[in-house]
């Protein structure tokens, strides 16, 4: 049986990054002409232009808040439109489901099979045609329990529909369906595994997972593996579905077939050098829920080089926090892409940081930048007056050498003693 999912897998990445640059001006033409939001959001934008990352990099950045404030503002005001105009259908035939994010937010889903495209993460950690998955995701409200079981029924897998909660008969289920694996979140497993143990019932059929939801650390990974449990990662949101899967190789996490996924400066559009930190923006192909350079606020980087498994798309590291780093300071609110609008005004600053210390109402800001510039005084009184001028703030300047911040995503780091 074949290591991948499909051919698409393995391809030459020239060839695919071609495919996905000869796909995306349709995609944005699509996006124009069947969602209102899209519409307005993209107005100036001749899609024809946009068959390059560049180009897409020009494009403004759509986030969770902006959709959510769409969706209530057509609440308000009575629209039928739930959606705040980012759908490309209606009910019916097309949308066989609706779910619910907090805020809330509404997602619809698509009749296309594998709609959020999950078979894949899904062969990725280890599950074959013919095999049993106890599904223990929410089948409630969030798309989550739907996403999963979509992707095993296009992998050619059946499904028990374990959902959450009620642990004792989740372990039944188990012993007594002998599913292949899991899928849910690692705390979950754990639970039930403990459970089991302690009522003294074996569940040796339970030998594979494939965890989202939480973080998934090698200590519990470790955990797994010492029970017979091989664990794998997926990474997918309810607005863009899967964005990218653990492998065999478990070296980060290869970006799916079916998106566009670029790394940028968070509170920014801007993408960031290959193996930086930075938000993770993603550009669906789905004709039914077009979103167009979708911030998701979570922070990751691109590895260097292919899989060791073979598949040739490129590899992120993972989740490893939030982009959303907005701070309130002396009664303020200060963000990231107000850091990005001061350092752009000056082309010798490479990188930069804000950093808030003190006591709260008694709070210093200091921004850190990064220059290889030679007699600073002049540029700091500069770089002051812009920080007072974007935030309405006094702060200090403070120069580094290029390469002394970490590489971890921060543009605002809240330092504030709050005992």
């Amino acid at each position: 049986m074949s290591n991948y999912y499909d051919a698409l897998e393995t391809r030459d990445s020239a060839a695919r990054e071609e495919a996905l640059m000869a796909a995306l001006p349709g995609q944005i033409a699509h996006a124009k002409a069947s969602s209102a939001a899209l519409q307005q959001i993209l107005k100036d934008v001749n899609p024809a232009l946009v068959a390059s990352r560049q180009a897409l990099a020009s494009l403004p950045v759509t986030r969770k808040h902006e959709l959510l404030e769409r969706q209530q503002a057509a609440r308000a005001n009575d629209a039928a439109d739930v959606f705040g105009g980012f759908s490309a259908i209606g009910y019916g035939a097309r949308m066989p489901r609706i779910f619910a994010s907090p805020g809330p937010i509404y997602e619809p889903e698509g009749a296309a099979k594998d709609y959020w495209r999950m078979a894949r993460a899904i062969f990725a950690a280890g599950f074959r045609p013919g095999e049993l998955i106890h599904n223990s995701f929410s089948y409630h409200f969030v798309p989550a329990g739907s996403m999963m079981e979509s992707g095993a029924h296009a992998l050619g897998c059946t499904v028990f529909a374990g959902g959450t909660g009620q642990t004792e008969q989740q372990v039944q289920a188990m012993a007594e369906l002998r599913p292949a694996g899991y899928i849910g979140t690692p705390s979950f497993l754990k639970i039930i595994l403990d459970k089991a143990a302690d009522m003294g019932v074996a569940l040796p059929s339970v030998t594979k997972a494939m965890f989202g939801g939480e973080a998934f650390p090698p200590s519990l990974r470790d955990w797994f593996a010492e029970r017979g449990v091989a664990g794998y990662q997926c990474y997918a949101t309810a607005d863009v579905g899967s964005i990218a899967y653990e492998t065999a190789a478990r070296e980060g996490l290869v970006i799916d077939e079916g998106v566009i996924v670029e790394i940028v400066r968070p509170g920014t559009g801007d993408p960031v050098a290959a193996g930086e930190v930075g938000e993770v923006v993603v550009t669906t192909l789905n004709p039914y829920y077009p979103l167009v350079r979708f911030g998701t606020g979570d922070l990751s980087a691109v590895l260097a080089g292919p899989c060791p498994t073979g598949r040739t798309n490129v590899r992120i590291k993972g989740w490893m926090g939030r982009a959303d780093q907005t701070t309130k300071i002396r009664g303020m609110f200060v963000h990231p892409g107000q850091v990005a609008d001061i350092i752009k005004r000056f082309p010798e600053v490479a990188r930069a940081r804000l950093v808030v210390t003190g006591a709260m109402a008694n709070d210093t800001m200091t921004l850190k930048v990064e220059t290889a510039c030679g007699g600073p005084d002049a540029l700091a009184t500069k770089i002051g007056e812009a920080i007072r001028d974007v935030t309405k703030l006094r702060g200090d300047v403070e120069f580094l050498l290029p390469g002394s911040l970490p590489n971890d995503g921060k543009v605002i780091e809240d330092a504030r003693s709050y005992s």
